[in-house]
């Protein structure tokens, strides 16, 4: 074990990622006031879907998420460059963090990823050559790396792979139900949006969607299907970056493959400058123990997590309960409705809620989720308490699951003020999920 996990190999491919990472995460904070995803999911909103029990993390007043965004592409160019390696990344991660822990609304397991890859980023050596920290102080300079570094990422990659091929198992995606759907939202498309309607396109994202996500990794590992899967892999992510629009995500995935590709290729085609390490030495390092635990709970957490939904009594698309950090992606269409009433216990009226004074369009769709109406239900409790007024809470919500009727999620009759969050079971206050979803 401490000869796989300790070996040291040479470097190159940890550089010439830090590189690319460094330069997509700044992209990442940047773009995202350049095309307005800050003003809309942080700045513009006056209450904020923060992941529960996480309410003391709120956007900063004014304009200062600006500020914070422009500060997190600063420390990327930093991460790039090498410069103060080390404090550079862990700001970041830190900063896309609380970003991630502050805001559901704009929710995408990429971003979980992206927490993940900067934890990693962390914690192995990736500043030891071509950095400016390197520069200034030579004896950080070094051309190898222990393989945990190669092992860790490429393990943590294929768990999050495996995973998302495995939760399209499941009918409405077989049968095409879902990718119709999805695909629907792009007829306008130029070009390609007549394309993107034809069944044959949609059996074929069913199939190259479960196939990909499960043999990516393994035929990336494979000499002979290597280079083959490296092209059939640009094809993929960059039809998800034009249609789907996801930002750095699949520019980052194909930043990984420098992982699988052989140190000598990576070297060769990139830091050809740089002295080749050809050794094997087996160097365990005095924090040894620490790693090996570290990387036995790390692995144990990531290869539960996506399956916690299996052990809530509730159906995870009906109810959302385990729907988060399980590598769920694109796997179902929500539409629906939401109406609030709040009766005055003093007076005995109930007016209806306005929710356009509280929450943008986007962050209605939140309402279409058990854990939304729970925080919004908080959100008008304390607001009358403010003002000394016993109330009871009432909603209307229906819910349609991937174009079927819609039907209630709560019961209309449920006094919401009544109503407790359990994390880590299931919620009976949801109703059950629609006899139409016999999955």
């Amino acid at each position: 074990m401490n000869k796989l996990l300790f070996k040291h190999v040479d470097n190159s491919p940890l550089i010439v990622f830090r590189i690319l990472f460094g330069l997509l995460i700044a992209l990442e904070a940047w773009g995202a006031i350049a095309t307005g995803w800050v003003k809309r999911t942080l700045v513009d909103p006056q209450f904020t879907f923060n992941f529960i029990g996480f309410d003391f993390l709120q956007p900063l007043p004014g304009s200062g998420m600006y500020f914070y965004f422009a500060l997190m592409g600063l420390f990327g160019v930093f991460v790039m460059l090498g410069f103060k390696y080390r404090f550079s990344i862990i700001a970041y991660t830190l900063l896309w963090t609380c970003v991630y822990l502050m805001q559901k609304t704009s929710y995408n397991n990429h971003y979980y990823l992206l927490i993940l890859l900067l934890i990693f980023m962390c914690i192995v050596p990736a500043h030891r050559y071509f950095s400016a920290d390197t520069r200034k102080n030579p004896d950080l300079k070094s051309i190898s790396m222990p393989n945990w570094v190669v092992l860790f990422l490429i393990g943590q990659i294929w768990i999050v792979y495996t995973y998302a091929s495995l939760a399209k198992l499941y009918p409405d995606w077989l049968n095409g139900t879902f990718p119709e759907l999805l695909m629907k939202g792009k007829a306008h498309y130029w070009l390609v949006g007549d394309l993107l309607q034809e069944p044959w396109v949609h059996m074929s994202i069913v199939y190259f969607g479960v196939l990909f996500d499960l043999l990516v990794v393994p035929l990336l590992l494979w000499k002979r299907t290597r280079v083959p899967m490296f092209w059939i892999s640009v094809f993929f992510h960059l039809f998800n970056s034009i249609v789907f629009q996801i930002g750095i995500f699949p520019y980052m995935s194909l930043a990984f493959t420098v992982f699988f590709f052989p140190k000598e290729y990576i070297h060769r085609k990139f830091l050809k400058f740089k002295p080749f390490y050809k050794s094997s030495e087996t160097k365990i390092p005095n924090l040894a123990p620490v790693l090996k635990t570290f990387f036995v709970i790390w692995f144990t957490i990531q290869l539960l997590l996506p399956i916690r939904h299996h052990f809530i009594n509730s159906n995870v698309f009906w109810t959302e309960e385990g729907h988060r950090m399980s590598w769920r992606m694109m796997l179902r269409s929500k539409s629906g409705y939401a109406s609030f009433q709040v009766k005055n216990l003093n007076t005995g009226k109930t007016e209806y809620v306005k929710l356009d004074e509280y929450l943008t369009p986007k962050q209605k769709r939140n309402l279409l989720k058990p854990d939304g109406i729970y925080q919004f239900t908080q959100k008008l409790r304390k607001e009358y308490a403010e003002k000394n007024i016993p109330i009871e809470i009432y909603t209307r919500i229906k819910v349609s699951l991937n174009g079927r009727k819609s039907e209630f999620l709560i019961d209309p009759k449920l006094d919401l003020t009544t109503i407790e969050w359990n994390y880590f079971f299931h919620n009976d206050w949801i109703l059950p999920e629609p006899k139409s979803l016999n999955f």
